[in-house]
């Protein structure tokens, strides 16, 4: 499917904005473009951009219920009850287990944690969980990265005389639970200035609070802040505000001095010795992480990021790596499978959404599979299997499309539900499946755009290879950390050709290198351009002008660093 070129035009006020700031920093129109396009509009607001401080995060106590929350722990530790830290088992979830746990054991013993069975339990807090913490003593419970539709579980909680702490950041229902404190940036009536945080996040903003209020000195959380780094990138929440200085400061303590957990996984990805990024995280930490809960349970992965010792370390990173293999292996299988049900199926041309239900798939990987089918066909897409009796399952959205909404128009249907904007989660009755399938299209086909069916690459400024100077990548380079909302900038250069020496690449000659010049230019640049040896046509080889949409990296090779264009797409 052909990509669309979206081009990020400033408004009439924006390009004034720009202009103002291309006389005040004396830097290139371009990367003034670039400043507006992500709300950095004054000199005040590229100060904080370019040089964040861990001054500029927010007063925790902003956010409601805090001071509830702090007082109730507080309170358990005076009168020394027993506290379990819960959380989600994905990355997020069991990040925010670790973080927790680990600051708060430095001055309290009565502390255990709790990651519900993805299988048995499923998502979220659990009458199996209330349970096990009433059976064993613990009279307050920690709730992360989940619990803010727990509305029935709290009840039953405080009927078995276990109070709760919820600490999430996923979308509320009208009514909250009624729990000691509820900690969530998302709440309607919400105080706190940063909507965005990870679940971990609102952890760290919870011992953040902890530590004021006990005269902890802020230096005590630094330590943690690795595994916020983790969960952060891991669960692709926007890197702007807040986030944006808490993702540079734990990208900091990853590299340089890494949990001994996080170390233990950094060997097996490959990544000693090396600097650790976001796309690292992403693409390698963070798949690890999530397929202790995938493929087994996901305590192993606490028990991995809480370890000080290095031979435990070791051994379970191994652990770790051989279930993400394990994982990948499955997730192929299930997707060709959800392939073949989407190929034999007559009416799927017709609809303008996926949903599709396989009693045998793993729970496990439905959600990488609902990823995969979305941006196959660029549908919003949901894959169900059966679990405890339910339909259960992951929902992964498109550019633009909010699939939580669409879900929500379908609650009548639904057992349970939560998610963000572009992924959820859900279960049914198993009867319920084929009419959630027309009812879920039926919402999609009425509120979908036809740009929103469209892969479409969002290009932040049109230049010439001319600009592309060691100065401008060098200030470019400090508009990282990149992540949502601070995608890594998109350039698109026209009437480019190739220099003469572009060839085909990689074991099967399935990538491009090239070499590219504009006319009336000394300048040529190098570019990679992955899976599209296709494109190495006589249109390129007979020496006529393309256009190139790209971003702009660095290449270190044998030790010489060069600046190289990582090329997305090609048009003639």
């Amino acid at each position: 499917m052909e990509s669309k070129w979206i081009i990020n035009n400033l408004s009439e006020e924006d390009e004034r904005c720009k202009d103002n700031l291309v006389e005040q920093l004396k830097i290139s129109p371009t990367l003034c473009r670039l400043l507006v396009q992500r709300g950095i509009k004054t000199m005040d607001d590229a100060s904080r951009f370019f040089h964040p401080q861990l001054s500029h995060i927010h007063d925790p106590f902003l956010m409601n219920d805090m001071d509830k929350a702090v007082e109730r722990i507080n309170r358990a530790l005076g009168k020394k009850e027993k506290i379990l830290i819960y959380g989600d088992y994905d990355v997020d979830g069991t990040t925010a287990v670790a973080l927790v746990y680990k600051f708060l054991q430095q001055f309290y013993s009565s502390i255990d944690f709790y990651i519900p069975d993805r299988y048995d339990e499923g998502y979220g807090i659990s009458y199996k969980g209330i349970d096990y913490a009433s059976e064993n003593g613990f009279s307050l419970i920690i709730v992360l990265d989940c619990g803010i539709k727990a509305v029935e579980k709290v009840k039953y909680a405080t009927q078995r005389n276990v109070d709760i702490i919820i600490c999430d950041h996923h979308n509320p229902d009208d009514v909250l639970p009624a729990a000691v404190a509820v900690l969530d940036p998302k709440r309607v009536d919400s105080t706190y200035p940063y909507a965005h945080l990870s679940g971990c996040g609102v952890g760290f903003k919870l011992m953040q609070a902890f530590a004021i209020s006990n005269h902890i000195p802020f230096e005590k959380l630094i330590p943690l802040m690795d595994l916020l780094a983790v969960s952060i990138a891991s669960d692709i929440v926007p890197i702007t505000g807040e986030n944006r200085v808490l993702m540079l400061f734990g990208l900091k303590q990853l590299n340089a001095n890494p949990c001994i957990g996080l170390q233990g996984i950094i060997d097996v990805c490959g990544l000693r010795g090396r600097e650790v990024t976001v796309s690292d995280i992403v693409f390698k930490i963070g798949p690890r992480i999530n397929a202790s809960g995938r493929m087994h349970s996901a305590g192993e992965a606490v028990e991995l990021l809480i370890t000080k010792d290095l031979h435990f370390a070791k051994e379970r990173s191994g652990c770790i790596d051989k279930y993400n293999q394990e994982r990948k292996d499955l997730d192929k299988m299930t997707t060709d499978d959800a392939l073949d049900s989407i190929n034999d199926d007559a009416e799927f041309k017709n609809r303008n959404s996926i949903v599709v239900y396989n009693p045998k798939w793993s729970k496990g990987v439905i959600g990488i599979v609902a990823s995969r089918l979305s941006e196959k066909f660029y549908r919003p897409s949901v894959v169900l299997t059966l679990s405890n009796g339910f339909a259960t399952g992951s929902a992964r959205s498109v550019s633009g499309f909010d699939i939580y909404k669409a879900i929500d128009s379908c609650r009548d249907l639904l057992e349970n539900f939560g998610g963000h904007i572009y992924a959820a989660g859900l279960t049914m009755k198993e009867e319920n499946v084929a009419e959630f399938q027309r009812r879920f299209d039926e919402y999609v086909t009425a509120n979908i755009t036809d740009e929103q069916k469209t892969p479409q690459i969002d290009v932040d400024a049109t230049i010439h290879f001319s600009e592309i100077t060691p100065k401008f990548f060098n200030i470019l380079q400090k508009f990282a950390p990149f992540g949502p909302d601070n995608m890594k900038p998109v350039f698109v250069t026209h009437n480019v050709v190739d220099f003469g020496t572009s060839r085909l690449v990689g074991k099967e000659l399935e990538h491009l290198k090239l070499e590219l010049t504009e006319p009336d230019s000394e300048s040529v640049m190098n570019g990679i351009a992955f899976g599209m040896g296709e494109q190495f046509n006589d249109h390129i080889k007979g020496l006529k002008p393309v256009s190139i949409c790209y971003t702009i990296e660095e290449n270190n090779f044998n030790g010489n660093k060069s600046i190289q264009l990582m090329v997305k797409d090609i048009k003639i």
